[in-house]
This record gives C-alpha cells, structure tokens and sequence, in this order.
C-alpha cells in the first residue's frame, strides 16, 4: 500500500536525523498536527495546478478527469470531455443525480474504505477510475477520470433510457464514436494518477515539516 498513513510519514521522515530529544519530540509534535489539522485541496496544491493535473490525465489518456472532494463535488469547473454522451447524460437531472453522482459516491466511499485506487463502471457503462487522497489518516476526496469504454465493453443504452428518458436511437448516435481503453492502458492512467497524488502529498508534508522546523 502506498497511501501515505501516519506510518507512511514516519517513512517520510526516515532519511532525516533525529538525533536530540528536543528534534523527536517536534517529529511527534508534527505528526499530531497533522491528525489534527483540517485539510484542504489548495493546501497540497493551488487550485490551478489541480486544473493542470486534470488537463494531464486527460491528455495521457482521453479521460474526463476530474478532483472531487469528500462529498463527490468538483472543486473545479475544468471539463475535458471524453465523448459526446456524457455531456447529454448530465444535462438531464436524472441522469446526474442516478448515474454520474451516485457513481461518485459509491467510488468515493470504496476509495475511502480501502485506501487503494480503483477501476470500475458507472451504471452507463463506461470506464470510471479513482484514487484517494490521504493526508495521514484523513480522507480529503478523490482524483478520478471517467468516459470511455473498456475494450469489449459497451454502453447501456437501455439502463440509460430507463433512467433519463433520453431515447435509446439518440443514446446509440452519441455512443458510436466512444473511444476504448485497454485494462493495461486504464491500469497505467490508474498508476499514475496514484502516483502523483503520493508526490503531492509528500511534498506538501515536507514542506509542512520544514516549516514546523523554523517556527
């Protein structure tokens, strides 16, 4: 497992010397904070680098990527979509609140549960990954992308008439043009998702920590 948990940061903290009992007790002291401290996304990163790291997710891979917080909203309005269904999708009420918000919730609440990145399908069919952002022991939300079909897979045309009402004739024209993602290709997305957002968090918790050093 690579979620940075308290015991990760104690990884983090490995290669620095310790070497009085004063520096052992700001290590304590720090990593307490961090337990304690109410995290946010633009603590890790300003917003518009998490624009950026949406924009490379989809360019990497043709992905809608998108980061939710822990109640499964965007914290951006960034959109690269991936094909032309989805957009009609979350124009229609139904069809965001029962396909795309619940996809997110249920992905999140998993994300969250097991610490681990995951692949999955959303009710229309299509290909959804995500992974969590851990800050100790703190769940703040997910980094996950979304839109395209795993190869051999297709669209539910009926389940997303049944929930939305959009005609299923109109479901196909839109369907016709979605492009496939391997399990490899999605697999990779999937790693390097992961492993940016374990940069990230080290990063800021270094940074946390030289801070903590000069206060």
């Amino acid at each position: 497992m690579t979620r940075i948990l308290i015991a990760g940061i104690h990884e983090v903290f490995r290669g620095l010397k310790f070497e009085s009992d004063a520096e052992i007790g700001q290590k304590r002291a720090f990593i307490k904070g961090l337990r304690e401290l109410k995290m946010s996304f633009t603590a890790i990163l300003p917003l518009e680098k998490w624009v950026e790291f949406e924009n490379e997710i989809h360019r990497r891979s043709g992905l809608n990527a998108n980061v939710y917080d822990i109640n499964g909203i965007r914290i951006t309005d960034n959109t690269n979509w991936a094909n032309r269904l989805c957009p009609v999708i979350k124009a229609n009420d139904k069809g965001i609140n029962f396909i795309c918000a619940v996809a997110n919730m249920n992905i999140g609440s998993q994300t969250k549960l097991t610490g681990e990145p995951i692949i999955e399908e959303c009710d229309a069919g299509l290909i959804k990954i995500a992974a969590p952002i851990f800050i100790g022991d703190e769940f703040i939300g997910t980094v996950g992308g979304c839109g395209l079909l795993i190869e051999e897979g297709e669209v539910d045309s009926f389940l997303i008439n049944k929930i939305t009402g959009i005609d299923e004739n109109k479901i196909e024209s839109l369907s016709d043009d979605i492009k496939t993602i391997s399990k490899e290709e999605a697999q990779a997305i999937t790693d390097y998702t992961w492993n940016q957002i374990n940069q990230f968090v080290r990063n800021y918790v270094n940074k946390q920590h030289s801070v903590s050093l000069t206060a």
